[in-house]
């Protein structure tokens, strides 16, 4: 039994939400439109103000799936409503970023310049340098922005260099001592 596919989905305030009998979802909100396709052997329906799930079968397969897709349904509604953002820090001597129109670049002490295409949905704003701020109405979409991000300069553990989601606590290694 599924516990997080049985629990009803509340619709937010300015939502609107559709769903086909081909089981294509459309949410629509104030900061935007997401469509998304139910995977087969789960069902949707709204009630007043509620968006439930049903399962057809009890296979393990679609036990996962229904819990998953009232998941997505639940972060898309969130989406256009509110949106999601992850905030990153740089860290390092002569780390920097800059966003120039779609591009963002990031000089994280290579030889050249990291230059990152932003894109469509996500907007990315930087302050101080040091501190950006990914925002969208997509929750896996931001999250892996913010992880391209990441993974050119991950932080390192004896001098906590590199890009680091803000914070992350980042355990230190001691180096080498001198006898």
């Amino acid at each position: 039994m599924s516990r997080i596919g049985n629990k009803p989905i509340l619709l937010p305030d300015l939502v609107k939400i559709q769903i086909e009998d081909s089981g294509q979802v459309n949410v629509q909100g104030p900061k935007g439109n997401l469509t998304w396709h139910l995977p087969e052997g789960v069902s949707a329906s709204t009630h007043e103000s509620k968006i439930t799930l049903v399962r057809a079968s009890d296979n393990r397969k679609v036990k996962a799936l229904h819990g998953l897709s009232r998941s997505l349904i639940a972060n898309m509604l969130t989406g256009v409503s509110t949106g999601f953002q992850v905030k990153l820090e740089i860290h390092g001597v002569g780390f920097r970023a800059a966003v120039n129109g779609g591009m963002i670049t990031l000089l994280l002490g290579y030889s050249h310049p990291i230059e990152y295409k932003i894109p469509e949905g996500i907007s990315i704003t930087v302050a101080e340098n040091t501190k950006l701020t990914i925002e969208g109405i997509d929750k896996q979409l931001v999250g892996q922005v913010a992880a391209n991000l990441r993974a050119y300069y991950p932080p390192e553990p004896y001098k906590g260099k590199g890009v680091r989601y803000a914070g992350e606590i980042i355990e230190r290694k001691q180096g080498k001592s001198v006898k």
